[in-house]
């Protein structure tokens, strides 16, 4: 990071831009090799002032609900879809409208709409859960007992299948393409006699695809292999991949304390801006610093709020930190803004985008009246 920190108002996120075209690229090629089509998941990553950089590269975005459809058809504007566990009655001629492809996730739901549905010149599809799980954080586990994402292959509704042209599974998190192929298998013996009646099959997100250790060739010829297989057009949905490695979130040290160690308090909240490092929960990295004890000087990050447990990590330095000492959280693009909240009347972070010449442009900035406008 070249810029002067002088031109930065903490908390920020940076979005390095540099950093979101390698991602891309690394995208685009699995599109043009695979022969599939990318859409991005808008859950892990909704800053669209960037969707016109992304759209030049993938095919298009994935939602999860009426607001998150309706940003990627008015930024993006290409192939508009969208999964939801139930679509409220009131809302559904809405998505109807601007989304091209919808899925259901029970076959009630698709009763429910069905009339309506097939009055449209749209594409619909159902969510399968192929009860194979392939992690260990059963938050996030979509094929954990008793989950309520995707219909098991003892529910499955096959005289209900008219006007549905996909299948939809997503099972992954942070994961490499042997858990993308180990999923594959199961689908195929759980639900492989539906296939040949489909158009398309949408492999989720979850795909660690940009990062450095992942097997894309693995992901390529998986890919192909099925296709060729079922005669079917493949879609994957990551976001997180989209903006791996991509942002930073800077704050101030505003003071030290002591209580059997240096407490670091920041500007920044692990509660507010950045709530995976509790749901998670993981440490992030810090630009230059070591793991705890590693280095002469320790200290815990905490933040400013009431919350007794708002503590991001432990952290080691060679030199001494002092108030007013900035320090830059690594990863910070995905599933920070898109989950950032204003507990405490906490600020929310600026927004900047870091250009490849090292200009930082100021994508938006924060005040009172956002956190006021969201009460009553």
């Amino acid at each position: 990071m070249a810029f002067d920190l002088k031109d930065i108002n903490t908390p920020c996120y940076i979005v390095d831009e540099k950093k979101l075209i390698h991602n891309l690229e690394i995208l685009k090629r699995v599109e043009e090799e695979a022969g599939c089509s990318i859409l991005l998941a808008q859950k892990a990553f909704s800053m669209f002032s960037v969707y016109p950089l992304l759209g030049k590269y993938i095919s298009g975005t994935a939602a999860s609900g009426l607001y998150e459809a309706k940003l990627g058809h008015e930024y993006m504007n290409k192939e508009n879809h969208i999964f939801s566990p139930a679509y409220k009655e009131e809302e559904f001629d809405e998505i109807l409208n601007i989304c091209d492809h919808i899925i259901f996730n029970s076959f009630s739901q698709w009763a429910k709409f069905t009339s309506r549905a097939l009055r449209s010149n749209k594409q619909f599809g159902i969510r399968i859960n192929p009860e194979y799980s392939t992690q260990d954080h059963a938050i996030y586990d979509p094929c954990s007992p008793f989950s309520r994402l995707g219909v098991t292959k003892d529910n499955f509704q096959e005289e209900l299948l008219e006007g549905i042209s996909g299948l939809h599974f997503h099972t992954l998190c942070e994961q490499n393409s042997d858990a993308l192929i180990n999923t594959v298998k199961s689908v195929e013996e759980n639900f492989g006699k539906y296939l040949n009646r489909m158009k398309w099959v949408n492999f989720g997100g979850g795909h660690h695809i940009t990062r450095e250790d992942y097997d894309v060739e693995g992901l390529i010829s998986c890919i192909k292999d099925f296709k060729s297989k079922y005669n079917i057009k493949v879609y994957l949905e990551p976001g997180e991949a989209i903006a791996l490695n991509c942002g930073y979130l800077a704050a101030k040290v505003i003071d030290i304390v002591h209580n059997r160690m240096d407490i670091a308090i920041l500007d920044t909240s692990a509660a507010c801006h950045m709530p995976d490092v509790l749901e998670m929960p993981y440490r992030p990295n810090v630009i230059g610093s070591g793991k705890p004890y590693e280095k002469k000087n320790t200290y815990r990050f905490a933040g400013p709020t009431c919350l007794a447990g708002d503590v991001i990590g432990d952290y080691s330095f060679d030199e001494k930190l002092e108030v007013n000492d900035v320090v830059f959280f690594c990863d910070m693009a995905i599933y920070t803004m898109v989950k950032n909240n204003t507990f405490n009347g906490m600020a929310l972070p600026s927004i900047y985008l870091s250009h490849y010449d090292s200009e930082l442009e100021l994508i938006k900035k924060f005040s009172y009246d956002d956190f006021k406008n969201r009460l009553s």
